[in-house]
C-alpha cells in the first residue's frame, strides 16, 4: 500500500509539472550554475515582459540529452559547449546562440571558517589531503566542475587517496550545499553556484594552471514555442543590467 501511496504522489508530482510548463509562455531549460542570476533576474523580465517562465534546473550534460531526446524546452542556458554541440545537431535554432558569462571553478568552506591555502597545485594538494572530507559534483552526472576536478585530482596524483572521503551530490545538485550542512568540510564547485548556498564562504579559486574557465551562452530550441518571446529573453539576458547581476553573483559577464 505504501508503495502505490508513493508512485501515486510521485505520478501526481510529475503531472503538477507538467501542467506548469505547459501553462508558462516560455519553458526554459538552465545549468544550476546560473541559479543564482535568473532567480533574481527572471522575476524582473516576467515583470517587464508579462510573460511566464518555467525553469527546469540540471547539470549542461543532462539537460542537453533531455533536449537531444525532444524535450519540450523552448529556451537553453547551459555551457558554450553543450550549446554548440546542440546547434550542430539542429536542435538549437540557427544563429540564435548568445553567450552569456564565464566563471571558473572555486573551493567552498563553512562560512567563518579557516581559509586554507589553495595558492599553488602543492598547497591546493595538501588542503585536499589533509580535509576530512571533501565534496564535488559526480563526474558520472556530466557537471563541467566535477568532470574537470577529477581530472585534477589524477593530475595531482590523489584521486585514490581522497576517494574514502569523497562525497557527491544528489545528480543536479550543489557540492557546496554539502559543506552547509557539515557533509564535507570543502567542495569544489563552479564559484557562482558556492554564492549561492547559505552559509558557505569562496575560500578561493584553484590555481590558475589547475582551473577551468566555464563559458556559459543561450539558444532557441528548434521548434519551440513563442519564438518572440524566446528572442526577448535572450536580449534581456545580455542587457547591462543583466551583466551586473551576473558579476555580483559570481561571473565574469561577457
Amino acid at each position: 500500500m505504501i508503495g502505490i501511496i508513493g508512485r501515486t504522489a510521485i505520478a501526481t508530482c510529475l503531472v503538477a509539472q507538467a501542467a506548469l510548463a505547459n501553462a508558462a509562455d516560455l519553458n526554459v531549460y538552465s545549468t544550476i550554475a546560473m541559479r543564482g542570476a535568473l532567480e533574481e533576474l527572471v522575476p524582473q523580465f516576467q515583470k517587464e515582459s508579462g510573460k511566464t517562465l518555467a525553469l527546469t534546473w540540471g547539470t549542461a550534460a543532462m539537460l542537453t540529452k533531455r533536449i537531444e531526446a525532444g524535450e519540450p524546452a523552448d529556451v537553453a542556458i547551459l555551457t558554450r559547449a553543450n550549446i554548440d554541440t546542440l546547434t550542430k545537431e539542429e536542435k538549437i535554432a540557427p544563429a540564435t546562440a548568445v553567450t552569456l558569462a564565464a566563471s571558473n571553478i572555486a573551493v567552498a568552506i563553512k562560512s567563518g571558517a579557516h581559509k586554507p591555502d589553495i595558492s599553488s597545485a602543492d598547497s591546493l594538494k595538501q588542503a585536499l589531503l589533509e580535509a576530512k572530507s571533501i565534496a564535488y559534483s559526480d563526474p558520472a552526472a556530466g557537471g563541467a566542475s566535477g568532470v574537470h576536478f577529477a581530472a585534477v585530482l589524477e593530475r595531482l596524483g590523489i584521486a585514490d587517496a581522497l576517494k574514502t572521503k569523497t562525497k557527491f551530490p544528489p545528480a543536479g545538485g550543489n557540492a557546496a550545499s554539502l559543506v552547509a550542512t557539515g557533509e564535507a568540510e570543502l567542495a569544489i564547485q563552479q564559484k557562482p553556484e558556492i554564492m549561492n548556498v547559505a552559509g558557505v564562504d569562496v575560500a578561493g579559486p584553484l590555481p590558475s594552471d589547475l582551473n577551468k574557465v566555464t563559458v556559459f551562452a543561450a539558444g532557441i530550441v528548434a521548434n519551440g514555442k513563442n519564438t518572440d518571446a524566446a528572442k526577448a529573453l535572450l536580449k534581456f539576458l545580455q542587457s547591462s543590467e543583466a551583466a551586473k547581476v551576473f558579476k555580483a553573483v559570481g561571473f565574469d559577464p561577457d
